[in-house]
């Protein structure tokens, strides 16, 4: 897997995977769009946690900084 996510992608996934897990276990949002959240927010922890996101590759999006040429 070639990495697809910057930094600033990685950092906001992992704030909305926090944001979307405390609204859940705090009990302000529950039922199925709890669960849904609860799921939307695994994938993001681990898609940032791996610097890959699946979907990107298929779409052939990258938010990598461009690599130096010298």
């Amino acid at each position: 897997m070639k990495k697809n996510m910057g930094t600033t992608d990685r950092i906001v996934r992992i704030l909305f995977a926090a944001v979307f897990a405390i609204l859940y276990f705090s009990g302000t949002i529950s039922g199925t769009l709890g669960i849904i959240l609860l799921v939307i927010a695994v994938v993001f922890a681990l898609t940032s946690l791996v610097n890959f996101c699946p979907l990107y590759a298929l779409f052939g999006i990258s938010t990598c900084p461009a690599p130096d040429k010298k």
